[in-house]
Formats: structure tokens, sequence, C-alpha cells
């Protein structure tokens, strides 16, 4: 549970920032900054996978890269695609190649807290990014207030739904990964309330896995006879897993279901009125802000921070940044394409040219 959460105030849009990276042979990618303004230090980031979300490659990876090149800090950024000992690898070359700050994208804590726990008894500097590591010993967290995304959720599926009596199956996301915790945590902080609503199913999906996620909702659906009338799914693709097995059972349209990321497909789905409602998150804000805090510790400043996250398993309150997330219907698809986090014409090719052009997205 996080508890503690502090002061919140609107962080103040970052510049526009210039991309501009090279990659190397291990699927990372080191630059450096340039100019009179190079900030002296080296700045890691490890994300965690390309199968859990999009986003990590499509967005974290490019944004990231602007805001170091922006500040004139060198950095190096590598995925552990899922392997926790390719996480651990990562780390321990990044740490020997001199990085001052280690941002880290964990893919469970146990695993996150060790690389965090070395990188620290060698006097570099830790902050969590986007998932706290419970136990972990990171300087800072930044991240978008996870408790609020899942209560855009349960608020959006509640839009959805009305106030009909409801049948509700959760869809959770990975259970070692304390984000879907929490999302479920502020899902049910508004579903709960609403006394028409009865929780029929509710199952992790490990790992975060589309797959898994189909097998799991089609036996919920099977147990219940069919009678569900909302998914709550945790992101798109979790969303997207159970509208493969509503439309094998030519309910899809008629049963509302949620997500979460703004991913092209969940926002395809909701234009296609197959997915109520996604939460988006602008990751940019995210990117920007773990910058700006790893060229304060770089600098020797401390870090600006808008709140505290509490840590159970740490038994500790991690300075935060926290962010606002957004809910989106189909009628605000257009504030996701006008942000290029998903881009216009990407999203309306073919059939779906005629839908954008309903939504106002031209």
């Amino acid at each position: 549970m996080r508890k503690g959460i502090l002061s919140f105030m609107a962080l103040s849009a970052a510049a526009a920032l210039t991309l501009s990276a090279c990659g190397d042979d291990n699927g990372g990618d080191k630059g450096s900054g340039s100019g009179s303004g190079a900030v002296k230090g080296k700045v890691g980031v490890i994300l965690p996978d390309t199968t859990s979300s999009v986003r990590y490659e499509s967005f974290d990876r490019p944004y990231l890269e602007q805001a170091f090149k922006a500040a004139g800090v060198q950095y190096d950024i590598q995925n552990a695609e899922g392997s926790t000992q390719r996480f651990q690898t990562i780390a321990d070359q990044m740490v020997t190649s001199g990085v001052t700050v280690l941002i880290v994208d964990g893919i469970d804590s146990n695993s996150a807290g060790a690389v965090q726990r070395k990188a620290q008894s060698q006097g570099v500097k830790t902050i969590d990014y986007d998932r706290l590591t419970l136990g972990g010993v990171s300087d800072y967290y930044v991240s978008f207030d996870n408790v609020k995304v899942g209560e855009e959720l349960g608020k959006g599926l509640q839009k959805c739904l009305g106030g009909k009596a409801s049948n509700i199956a959760y869809l959770n996301g990975s259970p070692t990964d304390n984000n879907a915790t929490l999302f479920a945590k502020g899902a049910h902080n508004v579903l709960d309330q609403v006394s028409n609503y009865k929780k029929v199913a509710e199952q992790a999906v490990p790992d975060w896995k589309p797959d898994k996620a189909a097998t799991i909702f089609e036996q919920m659906y099977t147990e219940q006879h069919g009678k569900i009338d909302g998914v709550l799914a945790a992101n798109d693709g979790l969303g997207n897993a159970a509208i493969s097995i509503l439309k094998k059972n030519q309910q899809a349209g008629k049963v509302a279901v949620t997500g979460q990321d703004a991913t092209l497909q969940g926002l395809q789905n909701i234009l296609d009125g197959t997915q109520c409602m996604t939460v988006y998150k602008p990751v940019k804000q995210e990117a920007d802000a773990v910058a700006k805090l790893a060229v304060a510790l770089i600098k020797g400043q401390k870090g600006e921070t808008n709140g505290t996250t509490n840590d159970p398993q740490g038994k500790r309150d991690v300075p935060s940044v926290l962010l606002n997330p957004i809910g989106v219907f189909k009628d605000n698809v257009k504030q996701v394409t006008d942000d290029q986090f998903v881009k216009a014409a990407d999203l309306c090719k073919g059939a779906y040219a005629a839908k954008c052009k309903t939504a106002g997205i031209q």
C-alpha cells in the first residue's frame, strides 16, 4: 500500500528537446552531450522488457535520449529483455563503465534491489523509474501516481457501465510488479463503493503477458457462463486479450473493457467500440522529470520532488516525483495524437480514417 503521499504540485512542462543518440550491439543506446554546457557525469538507464508494454522502446527510450542530450549528459540506455540475469549484467557493466547515477525500471523488486545495493556500495546514486523497488535503496522515485492510475481505470469502467447492476472481472498486472498492486488498489477504491457492481472474478496475469491473459479470461468467461458486463483490464495488452475472447463469443463491444498506456492497439479498439477507455500517461513528462533528477545528483544537488511514496517492505518513505494520469475515451482520443504520443497517421490508416474523422482527428 502507498501512504504518506505529500503535497502534490503540478510540474511545469519541460522545454522541447532534440533527439540524438547512437546504438550499440547490445541493444543499448550510448550518447554524450555537446557544447559548453555539458555536465560531467554519466547516467545509466536499465529498462525492463519489450513485452509488458510497447512504451519502453517506443517512448521512454527516445524521450530519455532527448532529455539527456539536451542536458549535455553522457548516457547509456539498455533493455534487460525480461531477464533478471541480463538486468544484473547490464548494471555491473554500467557501474564499471563509470556511471554516477543509475536509473532502474525493475523487472521485480528482488533483482532490482540487489542491483541498487551493489551500485550504492560503489558510490552510485540510484533512481527508481516508473516502478518502485520494494525493499530497495533508491534515492528517488519517479512515476505516475499509480493509485490514481487505478482510480482512473475504475472511474472509466464506471462511466462505461453506468449505474446498472454489473458483474465485473479483474485482469490485474503481474504479481511481481508493485505498480500492478497499486493499480488494483486504486480500481477497487472506486468500484467497491458501487453497490450495484459485483466482482465475479479477479486474477493477476504473470509477466503481463497477453497470451496468458487470454487463457485466464477465457476461463473466467466460461466459469461465469458469459455473464460478465465489465472487464477491469490493467493495460491495453490485457484488455485486447479479453477482447479477443469476447470476439470469439460475439460479445465484443457489448462488454465494457478498460486498458492503460494509450497504445495504438488500445486507441484503435476504442475507435472500434470494443474497448471503452484507456489511461494515458504522458511519458515525456516522466522522462524529463527523471533526467532532471539525474542531472541534479550528478551536480551534487538535492533533487526537486512533489511527494513521497511509502515502501512498506523497506519501511521508508521515498522522495518522489509523482505525475497525474489522464483517462481517455472516444471523445478525447485526439489529446493523445495532439501530443504525438501516437501519430494520427498511424492511428488513422485504412478503415480507421473515417473513425478518426468522426473523433475529430485529422
